[in-house]
């Protein structure tokens, strides 16, 4: 009788053990290369789904990806859930231009916008750059395919606003492989959209002196006032080696989805984030001053999920 009892009670814990792994959700975020900030967004979202798992059944796993473009296309075809994006590759998705010409994904959904991303341009202390209009006969990194930064360089290429045929030499590293580059005098600059302070910034100026260039003038301030994604932005004096204020524009870090992900799912994500405000915000230096009520709204070019209205609507923000 004993051990039909314990082997009762096994069979139980086997089934219960089941059950459990069968009601699991997973879910994965895309992000970037490890050295930016988007990779770390991801992983900080992650941190705090996964530290109350055992309440919601869901678990977060975050990827390291080619960047922007790259994330909504793979959410796109259902093989993420979330990924980070710039607002205005969001917007391009969603409206069906650029990448997605005359083919928008119209699936795609806002969940939250995170810190903003000047465009950050990087040159040689001897390139003889002081402005994005002295890239013309220059060796310039625009970014790998699939990054938010290649395709900004399309729009602005696109705009009239730079020509790749200009540039002595056009190359497509990673975010991460480009500050090497600099240094090694492979290339004479390179630009990125991230959120400041950035360790990888820092660790490119420390390294071999490069100076950050403005990203300014009337073709620039044409570009913002016709695409409402673009705002003005600015990189104070002292954060890197800059004596004066950087002027340029930049964009959003937003966490986009599908309307394929459920309710359940995007509302659990977002609860997870805000109720651990606080927690969020130390995750990463970029976040320091972030507010939820400019989160819900600002730098969003699709449409709001319905998990996150839900959640904003129950806290009032909405």
């Amino acid at each position: 009788m004993r051990i039909t009892s314990i082997a009762l009670g096994a069979a139980l814990a086997i089934s219960g053990a089941s059950t459990a792994l069968a009601e699991q959700t997973f879910v994965s975020i895309g992000t970037g290369g490890v050295t930016g900030v988007y990779y770390p967004t991801g992983g900080a979202i992650c941190r705090l789904v996964n530290k109350t798992r055992k309440d919601h059944g869901i678990r977060c796993s975050v990827e390291s990806t080619g960047g922007s473009v790259y994330n909504i296309n793979t959410i796109q075809a259902g093989e993420l859930e979330f990924g980070v994006a710039q607002s205005d590759v969001q917007a391009n998705a969603y409206e069906g231009r650029a990448q997605w010409d005359g083919k928008p994904f119209e699936g795609v959904r806002a969940v939250f916008s995170v810190h903003p991303e000047p465009v950050t341009m990087l040159a040689g202390k001897d390139a003889g750059i002081s402005n994005y209009t002295d890239l013309k006969g220059k060796k310039v990194n625009i970014g790998n395919p699939g990054s938010g930064q290649y395709a900004t360089w399309q729009l602005l290429e696109k705009e009239g606003i730079v020509k790749t045929d200009d540039l002595a030499l056009a190359t497509e590293l990673k975010s991460a492989e480009a500050g090497a580059a600099l240094c090694d005098g492979k290339i004479d600059a390179y630009y990125w959209l991230v959120g400041h302070p950035s360790a990888a910034t820092q660790e490119t100026v420390s390294t071999c002196d490069a100076q950050l260039v403005n990203v300014e003038g009337p073709a620039i301030d044409a570009l913002l006032d016709k695409y409402s994604f673009y705002r003005k932005a600015t990189i104070p004096a002292g954060m890197y080696n800059n004596d004066k204020d950087i002027n340029t524009f930049g964009v959003g870090a937003t966490i986009v989805t599908s309307d394929k992900v459920s309710d359940d799912v995007v509302y659990t994500v977002v609860k997870s984030v805000f109720e651990n405000f606080d927690d969020f915000k130390k995750l990463h230096p970029a976040f320091a001053n972030l507010k939820p009520e400019e989160m819900i709204k600002d730098s969003l070019t699709a449409p709001l999920h319905p998990g996150a209205v839900k959640y904003y609507k129950e806290k009032g923000w909405m």
